[in-house]
């Protein structure tokens, strides 16, 4: 009788340990979904629109250093940059004035926003198509190896992020 007991009891207290856990990762929930914290960004901080500037100045001066750029090059590097130099972030309407709206009016919103998205994402396609039929073959190498892993030439990879899956990448 008193292995039943203690058997119960240890299932009773693993149960509880289990549900605890559950629970603080349920609460971590939000409104972006599991894993998404409050903010909907997997936990990560924003940063201000002077910290993201600076990063891209960053990016950019290095990639420029690697490409080791020619006289020539140099005015189809300034176009570039100052084409795919990121503009003042979006307005996007408060929740509280999307809350409002009926559900068409908010998708049509959403597909506005979209679009304006769209449009400056061709902008940058043509920029670095231009730039890029300036480069001789082994700068095309450095500058494809920047874009090997999206937009952020892979930093993820570098920082130990995890892949789908949760493979190390």
């Amino acid at each position: 009788m008193m292995t039943t007991l203690r058997k119960s009891m240890m299932i009773g207290l693993l149960a509880v340990g289990l549900g605890a856990g559950t629970a603080g990762a349920w609460a971590d929930m939000g409104e972006g979904g599991f894993g998404h914290g409050r903010h909907g960004h997997g936990g990560a901080r924003m940063h201000s629109p002077e910290q993201m500037k600076q990063a891209f100045e960053k990016r950019q001066q290095q990639l420029h250093d690697k490409l080791k750029l020619d006289a020539r090059q140099e005015t189809a590097w300034k176009t570039y940059v100052d084409t795919i130099r990121p503009a003042a972030p979006a307005t996007r309407p408060s929740r509280e004035e999307l809350a409002k709206l009926p559900a068409p009016d908010r998708l049509q919103k959403r597909m506005e926003f979209l679009q304006e998205h769209e449009k400056r994402l061709a902008l940058r396609i043509a920029a670095t198509r231009e730039f890029y039929a300036v480069l001789t073959p082994e700068q095309k190498k450095v500058f494809d190896a920047g874009f090997a892993h999206g937009p952020r030439g892979g930093r993820d990879r570098e920082r130990g992020h995890h892949g789908p899956h949760g493979e190390k990448s």
